[in-house]
């Protein structure tokens, strides 16, 4: 599994910009490559996206969740394996670090070259910026799901 760590600042307040990063219907709107994600129930969500130019899909259960603080996952199934997590910390009172960290593994000789040429770290860069853009444009969220998941995998 290869590994990316990335770390964004955003100029909302961390109750905003966590409740918006848990509409993961919305994630079309701003993150590279990600065509649809259908949110099955409250742990699992179905993804289809455009990575190294094929089609991909897969479910994600989210293994760890807890309001303001984090949001781990696992791919369960499908042809993007990966797993990761968000986690948001406040830096003010109106600004939020969000450092998103994943693992995934690249699937055949493209993937493994354009691994290898950072296209994966870069494409989660744009998706990381992409959300920032987009919660400051807006300035509230579109909704928010404040449940608790505790402890289903390790987490990143």
């Amino acid at each position: 599994m290869e590994r990316i760590e990335k770390t964004v600042d955003v100029d909302c307040p961390l109750h905003t910009v966590y409740n918006q990063w848990t509409q993961f219907e919305s994630f079309p709107k701003f993150m590279t490559g990600v065509k649809d994600v259908r949110q099955i129930d409250a742990t699992h969500t179905h993804w289809r996206a455009e990575l190294w130019g094929k089609e991909k899909e897969w479910d994600a259960e989210i293994t760890e969740q807890i309001p303001d603080q984090l949001i781990a996952w696992r791919s369960i199934n499908g042809d993007a394996p990966n797993a990761g997590a968000v986690h948001f910390e406040p830096l003010s009172a109106s600004r939020t670090r969000v450092r998103l960290m994943m693992e995934y593994e690249p699937q055949g000789m493209l993937e493994n070259i354009g691994d290898a040429l950072g296209a994966m770290g870069a494409n989660v860069q744009r998706s990381v910026e992409g959300f920032k853009r987009y919660i400051e444009s807006r300035g509230v969220e579109e909704g928010g799901w404040r449940g608790e998941v505790r402890d289903r995998e390790p987490k990143i």
